[in-house]
């Protein structure tokens, strides 16, 4: 039996009661790895804050929503993916790029796919990107800053990522519709790159 309980904002810490209140004013709802999180205050506060930062870059929400796709495919999260499928559909994302990015593929936009690459590139290989991926990321538009960007869209997606496999919390039912399991050839996440 898991010792994480997923928490309401009456069973959570105290220190996490507020954050949750937050998450649920945002978005509507308390998701499920939330309430998880919420058994370290520290980790929903510093999770939400980073979250909010990084929103308030220059990518726009459907690009975000393409980060933690592939985040989420190359860390394995089923929960992540789930939730992000859901929140990308919601931002426009076609149906083939959802489904090209929970296969470990890049989107069809050539812009969107330069952006997944890079993300893919920096998880798989530590930090090291690799120097053609990162030229094709410029090429497609982008900005010596945004790929700073997409450096802090892996360190918001690795404190759920992890989360997830250390509580195993299920996913929510407002998710379920886009539950995922990594490709059955995937024992673990993929280091290749389109």
């Amino acid at each position: 039996m898991s010792p994480y309980r997923v928490h309401t904002v009456d069973t959570a810490p105290e220190g996490s009661q507020e954050t949750l209140r937050h998450v649920r004013e945002t978005i509507g709802v308390i998701p499920n790895l939330a309430a998880a999180m919420a058994e370290s205050p520290s980790l929903v506060k510093g999770f939400f804050a980073l979250r909010e930062l990084y929103h308030q870059g220059t990518l726009s929400p459907l690009e975000i929503q393409v980060l933690s796709l592939t985040n989420a495919f190359e860390n394995g999260c089923r929960y992540c993916m789930a939730l992000h499928s859901t929140f990308a559909l919601r931002e426009g994302l076609s149906a083939e790029s959802l489904a090209a990015l929970r296969d470990g593929r890049p989107p069809m936009e050539p812009k969107l796919a330069a952006l997944s690459d890079l993300s893919r590139s920096l998880v798989a290989s530590r930090g090291q990107a690799d120097p053609a991926v990162l030229d094709a990321f410029f090429a497609a538009g982008y900005t010596p800053a945004q790929a700073l960007e997409v450096v802090l869209g892996v360190a918001v997606s690795v404190l759920p990522n992890f989360t997830h496999h250390l509580t195993g919390v299920p996913v929510d039912a407002v998710f379920k519709s886009q539950a995922w399991t990594p490709p059955s050839t995937q024992e673990e996440p993929t280091a290749a790159l389109s």
